[in-house]
């Protein structure tokens, strides 16, 4: 086979049919040639090798006038083979484009894919000749056209956000309502089945845990297990080839349509701090073999290692402008191409790392922050990293939202019944004014959870007190022991009723509290009906059914569902619940206060009352006719809500305020009796019975001619 090949251009990387041929552009600053590696249509014979002919700027390019839609190809790279001074380059290694948008096959593994010779007693610094193209995925040329039609993005405000965390293949492979084939797909997804369901629950987005294309570890492989979530990307353009039941990424533009349809943003959970490639002694399957110097961290006084700030191996190198191009490059794909809403960014503080450590102002954060695509859409960072200086909440400024831990790790606590919580509670109930209250952030910053991927589900929350991740093959080492959860008296499960009631109502009791929370409530899927993991704190390698989302047992807990589904409509409701500002204590016009805190006497908190630590309950009253509260010409209803929490073993009598104007307190929620039809509306007028473990959320019910709301 000859191949025609003309100079063509140095931009767009990667590989770009233009309607009459296809254009391949590579960037490697030290490489010294660049070779193109054609495949048949089965992806397992190497049918034609052309160097590419031009390279300007460090980068290498071609055009083929020959080729369609649909060639599979690969890339082998020339340079030194030198780990001491960073350099591994190994021509011997098919290398996948970083900026390919379709990967076909998947990695078979064996030791040719190992740039060096294991087993020798060089280690690394001895180069493995052995061709690997045969256990590799091939990029493959796409023609990205698709209609959109009337595809409009929801762009649903901040204080409006109620987000749902699912894996695209665990949430549909049990659903007995879906066809075998598009189970575990975005085709899955797509249904309306899924899509009506999410609307009756109150969602507003999505966020889909990783979805690029990524790796299985060996290990895992080796042990019949699977790289579940997804967090070892080896590419960022491509989608994870196991989720599109087509093989096209057609299928996730149109999962993306119909979620707008239904008027619910998409989401996605972006791993940009490291790549699959491990640390020194792992595979060369693409960035390592391109050009290692440029694309990693390396440890400048030994640069055969790298920077682990990930925890994983590798960190990618986010300050060289090649890099960082090829990141922002992924993000406005996603954005304009594939039309997702936002990004959720794995260990942000990676991304903001600059040469003295993590920097609020250092490249990234501040090009994501003026570009003109990315800064209209929802962007969220797990604001750490595991190295030095990596934990960053609150330090991600203007434009960010940001995973709170402090308030899932507060919410469990309190709950738990753990001594002097009142005071943390107070400023997690209220968007975090402590951590966000600065440069004008309001309390939608503050990503609020309870329970994520990462940890034990909700339901296990309250039924173990230790991990049991035996399955994960690593004898219980794995996952964090630090869980601040409680079983109430047995481990695990158990047939005992009053041990039962307890647990359902402390789940109630945490949903409640997010819900009720100022800021962005993030809810992980399943946790709405108790889905369990059966105690795995960190089910990352269980693509199985420990992990897949139990559809039938959802349906025989309809109650449940519909609970949070109560919890969420009454945060659409009332302004005060989602408070689109930070509450201060500012009194009103009626000179009611916009916030004000109470003991169970119905007097306002004291210091006393703040530094009693044994104290666990507390009322909080909210006023959102405070004008710094309410948006001007707002057609809301104005709310006076009061919300009572009692963590404590013992039922407490707590004293309700009274107004000259209102007629009586209205019970919207009491997680004590939260399935009876008559608990919501029922009427108090000065002293409510608030129950052990248990939470109640009232409405002041007032009088049209009502004029003077001060509390008597």
């Amino acid at each position: 086979m000859t191949i025609r090949v003309e100079p063509g251009r140095p931009f767009p990387l990667g590989a770009e049919w233009d309607g009459g041929g296809v254009n391949f552009a590579l960037f490697s600053a030290n490489a010294e040639k660049v070779e193109l590696c054609l495949f048949d249509p089965s992806g397992k014979n190497e049918v034609e090798r052309v160097a590419l002919p031009e390279c300007v700027d460090e980068v290498w390019f071609g055009y083929f006038p020959d080729l369609l839609p649909g060639q599979l190809y690969g890339y082998r790279v020339y340079g030194p083979y030198d780990p001491a001074h960073g350099h591994r380059f190994n021509p011997n290694k098919l290398l996948i484009d970083p900026y390919t948008k379709s990967l076909q096959g998947r990695l078979i593994w064996s030791d040719t894919h190992f740039g060096y010779r294991l087993g020798s007693a060089r280690g690394d610094l001895s180069m493995d000749r052995r061709d690997n193209a045969r256990g590799m995925p091939k990029c493959q040329v796409i023609d990205g056209a698709f209609t959109w039609g009337k595809d409009k993005p929801p762009a649903t405000p901040w204080d409006q956000t109620v987000i749902y965390e699912l894996h695209m293949r665990g949430y549909t492979m049990r659903h007995p309502d879906l066809p075998a084939h598009v189970r575990g797909t975005a085709a899955g997804l797509s249904t309306s089945k899924v899509t009506e369901y999410l609307k009756a629950l109150g969602i507003t987005a999505v966020e889909l845990l990783p979805v690029h294309a990524y790796l299985n570890d060996r290990h895992l492989v080796e042990r019949q297990l699977s790289n579940y979530w997804g967090y070892n990307t080896i590419n960022f353009f491509a989608p994870e080839q196991r989720y599109l039941s087509s093989g096209s990424i057609a299928e996730f533009k149109t999962m993306v349509a119909h979620f707008h349809a239904a008027n619910i943003e998409v989401i996605l959970d972006v791993v940009y701090n490291h790549t699959g490639e491990g640390n020194h002694l792992g595979p060369t399957l693409s960035f390592r073999g391109i050009d290692n110097a440029s694309y990693y961290h390396l440890v400048s006084d030994n640069p055969r290692h790298y920077m682990d700030f990930t925890g994983t191996g590798n960190s990618l190198n986010l300050t060289h402008p090649r890099v960082l191009q090829m990141v922002l490059d992924s993000l406005r794909y996603w954005v304009t191409n594939m039309h997702v809403d936002g990004f959720r960014f794995d260990l942000a503080s990676t991304l903001g790392r600059e040469s003295n450590g993590f920097d609020q102002g250092g490249s990234f954060l501040d090009t994501i922050r003026q570009d003109p695509i990315l800064n209209g859409v929802k962007l969220i960072a797990e604001p750490w990293d595991v190295g030095l200086g990596g934990y960053q909440l609150g330090g991600f400024g203007p434009g960010w939202a940001e995973w709170n831990d402090r308030y899932r790790d507060t919410v469990r606590r309190f709950w738990r019944g753990d001594d002097g919580m009142l005071p943390d509670l107070a400023s997690r109930l209220t968007g975090s004014a402590d951590i966000f209250d600065h440069r004008r952030r309001r309390p939608s910053a503050s990503m609020n959870y309870v329970a994520v991927h990462d940890g034990f589900t909700l339901a296990d929350l309250v039924s173990h007190e230790n991990k049991h991740n035996e399955a994960n093959g690593e004898d219980n080492r794995d996952g964090s022991d630090n869980n601040n959860s409680a079983n109430y008296g047995v481990e695990g499960p158990t047939d005992d009723p009053n041990i039962q009631a307890l647990r359902r109502r402390q789940r109630y009791n945490m949903l409640a509290t997010l819900f009720f929370s100022n800021g962005t409530p993030l809810l992980m899927a399943g946790d709405e009906f108790g889905h369990s993991q059966k105690g795995n704190n960190n089910a990352y390698c269980q693509d199985n059914e420990l992990t897949w989302i139990d559809w039938e047992a959802a349906a025989k807990d309809q109650d449940a569902t519909a609970f949070v589904s109560r919890l969420i409509a009454l945060r659409h409701k009332h302004l005060s619940l989602r408070g689109p500002h930070f509450f201060h204590g500012t009194p009103g016009p009626d000179g009611l206060k916009d916030i004000s805190w109470l003991n169970p006497a119905g007097h306002e908190m004291t210091q006393e009352d703040w530094g009693n630590g044994i104290s666990r309950c507390v009322g909080v009253m909210f006023n959102d006719g405070v004008p710094d509260i309410r948006p001007q010409n707002s057609k809301v209803k104005k709310d006076i809500l009061l919300l009572l929490l009692n963590a404590s073993t013992n039922t407490v009598l707590f004293k309700l305020p009274t107004f000259p104007g209102g007629k009586q307190w209205i019970v919207d929620v009491d997680t004590n009796t939260p399935e009876r039809d008559d608990a919501a509306g029922h009427a108090f007028e000065s002293d409510l019975q608030l129950a052990e473990r248990s939470l109640a959320l009232l409405r002041l019910e007032m009088t049209p001619s009502s004029s003077n709301l001060k509390p008597q």
